[in-house]
């Protein structure tokens, strides 16, 4: 017997507009009803106060590199010094280490109002390279880290062969490396699905696979019909070096090799020329972009507007975790784009809560995810309209309020397949994130 609770939505985004007095009855984990113009809430219901919208889907996550924020900002420097900062906090990781991690960030990304994570996961092995007794047992401390903080996982398991064109892995990058893409595929096999999981593959860059291992990746994905993520074009020497070796661009390499495609999701895309905004465009290819990382790092802003227009469509990730709010990363991508072109208006609200939503779940393989109708999968993200910063704007601009003013820190209520995660802002799994977070990490520092 299936028990049915109803929320009532004091203001709800319906995908086109900001609708009042919703009720939306959940059953089973999924919407079996929608009704507008609910004006008091049903008895026994569970009332929602502010805007409501699709529970958020961060497409893109490191959650290790949670442990970074703070540190990595003092000094100068570029992707490249910042790597090696990086690296340094990988090799002490254990299971039991990064579980606890994960589990502290994935909290974190529930109070953020984001329901699902895509985890571009290469951090396989024991230092030096050496398996674990169980070879996926970092990916599934991650699987295990997202049950406990309440929200879905799309562990998507990165090949990671090489330092860069022709050249072995790196003494710090033993741990990422299978050896081989078959021997990435055997492994990634023994993954499972699960309710609140989903197994995909990632390609880490064209530099860190060798072009003939490439397809091996590829067809794995598609034999499972599996999502598919790659690093695509985030560095220009990443660009320089593909050219020297293959006499191509990073963009072309891939298609050459049969990896773009509907499911396939290229991350940042960041240098690009105009061939490659066609190939993206012309196969669907999706594209994730990570603006407070991009800028972070300094990477560049990437033709998001262009891209789009082409037919590729747009999701959005928190990736080194500088900081989770996938609101700023939606606002972040248009303001951007407004400082590179200086015009306004590249996007809507609606159009950048899509890929904060539904084309960020279908970029992670919930296709079922990201929408407030029926059927869907019951999740919904809770903004508060009368806090500081949205205070003032009328309730029907509630789409806009939340993209341009509102941030994480105006999420009141994260519902995860019908479960009410957080509730009033607090997290009803895990009691202290900022305590797990700060415990978490000093074990890392240590």
């Amino acid at each position: 017997m299936h028990v049915t609770t109803t929320y009532w939505l004091e203001h709800a985004w319906l995908g086109t507009h900001v609708e009042p007095a919703v009720a939306v009855a959940v059953s089973d984990g999924r919407i079996v009803e929608v009704r507008t113009g609910v004006d008091v809430p049903p008895p026994g219901s569970v009332v929602l106060l502010g805007l409501t919208l699709p529970g958020l889907a961060n497409a893109h996550s490191h959650a290790f590199h949670r442990a970074l924020r703070g540190t990595v900002q003092v000094g100068s420097g570029t992707f490249w010094t910042w790597r090696e900062v990086m690296y340094g906090v990988a090799q002490k990781l254990t299971p039991e280490g990064y579980f606890a991690l994960a589990r502290a960030t994935y909290a974190e990304m529930a109070l953020a109002g984001i329901t699902s994570v895509g985890e571009f996961h290469y951090l396989h092995h024991a230092p030096g390279g050496i398996p674990y007794g169980d070879p996926n047992a970092m990916g599934e401390a991650l699987i295990a880290a997202a049950g406990e903080a309440g929200i879905r996982i799309t562990l998507l398991d990165t090949a990671y062969l090489s330092a860069g064109f022709g050249e072995r892995p790196n003494q710090q990058q033993l741990r990422f490396s299978d050896g081989t893409a078959d021997a990435w595929a055997e492994r990634a096999c023994a993954l499972n699905d699960s309710e609140h999981v989903r197994i995909g593959a990632a390609i880490h860059s064209v530099r860190a696979v060798p072009a003939g291992q490439l397809a091996t990746v590829a067809q794995w994905a598609e034999a499972r019909r599996a999502p598919l993520h790659v690093h695509l074009s985030e560095q220009t020497a990443e660009n320089d070096a593909c050219l020297a070796a293959h006499g191509c661009t990073p963009t072309r390499l891939l298609a050459d090799h049969g990896v773009l495609g509907p499911r396939t999701t290229g991350v940042h895309s960041t240098h690009l020329t105009d061939e490659d905004i066609a190939l993206l465009g012309g196969t669907r290819t999706g594209t994730c972009m990570c603006p407070t990382t991009e800028r972070d790092l300094a990477d560049g802003i990437g033709p998001a507007a262009r891209l789009q227009r082409a037919g590729s469509p747009l999701s959005l990730g928190s990736d080194s975790h500088a900081v989770i709010d996938l609101l700023e990363e939606a606002r972040a991508m248009e303001l951007d784009e407004r400082l590179r072109t200086r015009t306004r208006g590249h996007w809507t609200a609606a159009a950048l809560l899509r890929a904060a939503t539904a084309d960020g779940h279908a970029a992670l393989g919930w296709d079922d995810a990201g929408t407030i109708e029926q059927g869907a999968l019951a999740d919904l993200t809770t903004v508060a309209l009368d806090s500081v910063r949205t205070a003032g704007p009328l309730p029907r601009l509630g789409a806009e309020t939340a993209v341009f003013a509102a941030s994480a820190a105006d999420v009141r209520h994260t519902v995860v397949g019908g479960r009410h995660v957080v509730r009033d802002g607090v997290h009803q799994l895990v009691p202290d994130v900022p305590a797990a977070l700060a415990e978490s990490i000093a074990a890392v520092r240590g």
